[in-house]
């Protein structure tokens, strides 16, 4: 870790010392983002009980806060080129902080979920500039290690939201789940505004109705992904995907005429670059099918408790912990792109592992193999990260930095979408069937679609690969 802050003549970024409280302030940043993801879906009955409104609609506390940060991650990426990390970033967390007071203080399921939309603007600024942060913040030669941290911070504060989540509604009323971001988002300003890098920006225009198309992409596609999950007619969600296919279009087109776009696509003109941004898409697919399949498998399958299914999958994000940071340093002097290959060949092994369950499966049999999987997902993720910033110019940093939120944000949500189609098409092929059989069947073909997903990502990964150092 030392090696992280020590100084050459010939580095860029910042100064060794500075590097060490700036780290700090941007992993604030991610853990408190990556934390309101997943801490509070834990609260969601609770919540529902305490303001009187049904499971269905307490779901949208939780969606408003993907989907908000769903339809902005490009703008903010270009919002911070034009600005400034920075400032952006800045502004993002003080949203954020604002918003969980906000949401701690509503009477109502309508302002709770207002509040939750401002609170996912907010966290998704903090999220899509962090990466570019990163490169500003450390030399060169040390960005695969300082991504590696990045990388475990995602990981142990996934790993740890619903634990967090559950241990303070056993002894706190659900608002304190938000009321606990406000002193330490204060923290974090105070800190940033001492030893961020103070980036002008580019300045210039930025391109508004291109951010309202990307938003309308975006958002039409979480919606038609949300509607899939109902199993019901599918044709609202086929308008709906229709929608989002129309405005891509229109974006793809206003962005190569503006002469000041949202979402340059020069940047695309590196292949590896472009390789990388695949890659980490079908890895993430492949996540998402998981975490998304696995607890009807545990729960509806295996029958075991809600609280029993939430640490099985435990040994994933512990493994992501300890295997990021490490790949992360050797991708500093090894080829990225190999050391993302080999991890994803592991990844592939471990959802294979996992696809074979049997009907009995122990809880340790389902521990190894998960624990595979997050081995698998930990050292590719940060070479692969590294290789998608680095192949991308240093003035696109928040463009790489804004695609690379974007992959895993999709990635998950086609994942989810995919399990919803599966889900529904073998409930009707086997309505009479036992209904842990269906759910059994159902979540096997999920995994093994996973599988898929996963060994699609360790070919395009495969592609890239060059003899020495990249």
């Amino acid at each position: 870790m030392n090696k992280l802050f020590g100084d050459l003549p010939e580095d860029d970024g910042l100064p060794g010392a500075t590097r060490r409280v700036a780290i700090i302030v941007v992993i604030f940043g991610t853990s408190m983002s990556v934390l309101d993801g997943s801490i509070v879906n834990v609260a969601l009955p609770t919540i529902a009980r305490s303001l009187q409104v049904d499971a269905a609609a307490a779901v949208w506390i939780a969606n408003a806060y993907i989907l908000a940060g769903a339809i902005t991650m490009v703008a903010f990426a270009s919002l911070g080129e034009v600005l400034g990390f920075r400032r952006v970033y800045m502004s993002g967390i003080l949203v954020f902080t604002l918003a969980s007071l906000g949401c701690a203080l509503s009477p109502s399921l309508a302002m709770l979920t207002g509040m939750r939309f401002l609170q996912g603007l907010g966290g998704a600024a903090a999220m899509s500039i962090g990466p570019a942060l990163y490169r500003n913040i450390f030399p060169t030669r040390l960005l695969g290690a300082a991504l590696g941290v990045n990388a475990l911070v995602v990981a142990s504060s996934t790993a740890a939201g619903p634990a967090i989540g559950g241990l303070m509604l056993s002894v706190l009323s659900w608002p304190w789940l938000f009321a606990i971001n406000v002193p330490i988002g204060i923290i974090t300003l105070l800190m940033a505004w001492s030893v961020l890098p103070r980036d002008p920006g580019r300045g210039g225009k930025f391109d508004a109705i291109g951010a309202v198309l990307s938003a309308v992409a975006l958002g039409t596609f979480v919606m038609a992904v949300d509607g899939l999950a109902r199993h019901d007619s599918w044709g609202k969600e086929m308008l709906l995907f229709a929608i989002a296919l129309v405005s891509i279009v229109l974006f793809i087109i206003r962005q190569r005429r503006y002469t000041a776009p949202l979402l340059p696509l020069d940047i695309f003109a590196s292949q590896r670059f472009s390789m990388a941004v695949a890659t980490s898409l079908c890895s993430f697919v492949g996540q998402g099918i998981a975490f998304i399949a696995l607890p009807f498998l545990f729960q509806g399958a295996y029958g075991y408790s809600p609280l029993v299914s939430a640490a099985l999958f435990t040994p994933w994000p512990v493994a992501i912990a300890i295997t990021a940071p490490i790949a992360g340093r050797l991708a500093d002097h090894y080829s990225a792109s190999l050391l993302s290959t080999c991890g994803l060949l592991v990844l592939t092994l471990g959802l294979v592992l996992l696809a074979c369950l049997g009907e009995h499966a122990s809880i340790p049999d389902i521990l190894w193999r998960a624990f595979v999987c997050g081995l698998g997902f930990g050292f590719f993720q940060s070479p692969n990260n590294r290789e998608m910033l680095s192949n991308a110019p240093r003035a696109r940093s928040g463009t790489a930095s804004g695609m690379l939120a974007i992959a895993r944000t999709f990635g998950q949500s086609l994942g989810a979408a995919l399990v919803a189609v599966v889900l529904a098409a073998t409930s009707i092929a086997q309505a009479s069937a036992d209904t842990a059989h269906i759910d059994a069947s159902a979540v096997h073909l999920s995994l093994w679609l996973a599988a898929g997903a996963a060994l699609l990502a360790t070919v395009i990964s495969a592609l890239r690969i060059k003899h020495g150092r990249n």
